[in-house]
């Protein structure tokens, strides 16, 4: 990187040294690459799910089963959530704190995002007959606190098998058991287990909206997201040992491409689906998580090329914040405002008058959400600057 971006850089993200080490001080004692890792995470999710309009497939989710870039987001988010735990619990265990004040702030947290998530779903209206139960937060709530749980009581070799064995339960769950007047195996939007259960614990009304008939984040389908999150757990564990650091990215390179390959194999006779998070979903998502952590952690950890991570480290620093703010953002981005006497959506008038106009509809919706993702960069910069973060 020239010497000049590295002044525009430091410019922009206020006076950090140059060693981003020292720009991480606030967090725990842990990798930069993990924390590059959350970062693009973020980055990604905040340009997949702001296109100004009209948007390339691989900024949209897949209809039902396949998966795109877009489809990547939430289980990185879930191997980023996973791998921070083996750092923050670890490092109460080091230092003395009894496992049950941990486990006590680790539910408390868990609720606080349970919570948030249900504000979310729940905004602005909170009409409490038709609330949304599960969503985003609620999921990764669920994780964290599940995933916490198997951490501090068990050791890391039952960690990975509880790892295996939840993919190979849920497989088995999904493909034998029968579900009423569909019978067993069925993976479409209607008749599969994972549906069947939500609409019978749930119901209907207090499932996402535009399904119907179906939740992304519904109950069942958890048991393979908390496996997507020990896969992160696992990986940390790995870093976190004796192992040389060559080693390290050769074996998470290793288990990653075998990862893709049994996903891809699997996808046949149980195909990769987000919705559903199958098991292949888990396997393939986990695969290419560990994979782009080896890079990260080859370029950063191993080789020290530490200076592009800095816009990645302000954003995952406040990931949560960022993920609420946004959220949040979306209703004001289609608030009304007058433009020659007619009342326009704020959203639609941007991205046609000022990107669409000239780069295309494609193109102008992701120059769209690049602008999206430099705007919440900044407010994070900003915020990160003068080390405002917001702790759960």
């Amino acid at each position: 990187m020239t010497t000049r971006t590295n002044i525009i850089l430091e410019r922009f993200f206020g006076k950090f040294q140059a060693d981003v080490g020292s720009a991480v001080a606030y967090l725990p004692r842990r990798l930069v690459s993990l924390d590059a890792f959350r970062g693009i995470t973020i980055a990604l999710m905040l340009v997949v799910g702001n296109q100004g309009g009209e948007s390339y497939s691989i900024f949209q989710h897949a209809e039902w089963n396949g998966c795109t870039l877009t489809d990547l987001v939430f289980p990185f988010f879930l191997f980023a959530v996973g791998a921070a735990v083996p750092y923050s619990l670890g490092s109460r265990i080091s230092r003395g704190d009894r496992k049950r004040r941990i486990f006590l702030r680790v539910a408390y947290r868990s609720v606080i995002l349970f919570a948030l998530g249900l504000f979310l779903t729940g905004f602005p209206s909170f009409d409490l007959p038709t609330l949304r139960i599960m969503g985003v937060l609620q999921r990764i709530s669920l994780c964290y606190f599940l995933a916490s749980v198997i951490f501090l009581a068990f050791n890391a070799k039952k960690q990975v098998m509880i790892a295996i064995g939840l993919p190979l339960l849920y497989w088995a769950l999904m493909t034998l058991v029968p579900v009423p007047g569909y019978g067993a195996g069925v993976l479409e939007k209607q008749g599969n287990l994972a549906a069947y259960i939500d609409n019978l614990v749930l119901g209907p009304e207090h499932m996402w909206v535009i399904s119907g008939t179906w939740d992304p984040e519904g109950l069942l389908s958890t048991m393979p997201a908390l496996a997507t999150t020990l896969i992160g757990v696992v990986a940390t564990n790995y870093l976190k040992s004796d192992s040389s650091p060559r080693k390290k990215v050769s074996d998470f390179l290793l288990l990653g491409v075998a990862g893709v390959v049994v996903g891809l194999v699997w996808n046949f006779s149980f195909p990769i689906n987000k919705n559903l998070w199958t098991s292949s979903y888990v396997a393939f998502t986990g695969g290419i998580a560990l994979i782009l952590l080896a890079a990260i952690y080859y370029l950063v950890d191993l080789k020290g090329h530490r200076t592009w991570t800095k816009p990645f480290i302000v954003l995952g620093a406040n990931a949560i914040l960022v993920y609420v703010l946004s959220e949040l953002m979306h209703y004001v981005e289609y608030m009304n405002i007058t433009v020659s006497g007619a009342q326009v959506p704020l959203k639609p008038f941007i991205y046609e008058n000022y990107f669409a106009s000239w780069a295309g509809s494609l193109n102008g919706s992701l120059l769209y959400s690049l602008a999206y993702l430099m705007f919440w960069l900044a407010i994070m910069a900003f915020f990160f600057h003068r080390r405002i973060f917001l702790k759960i």
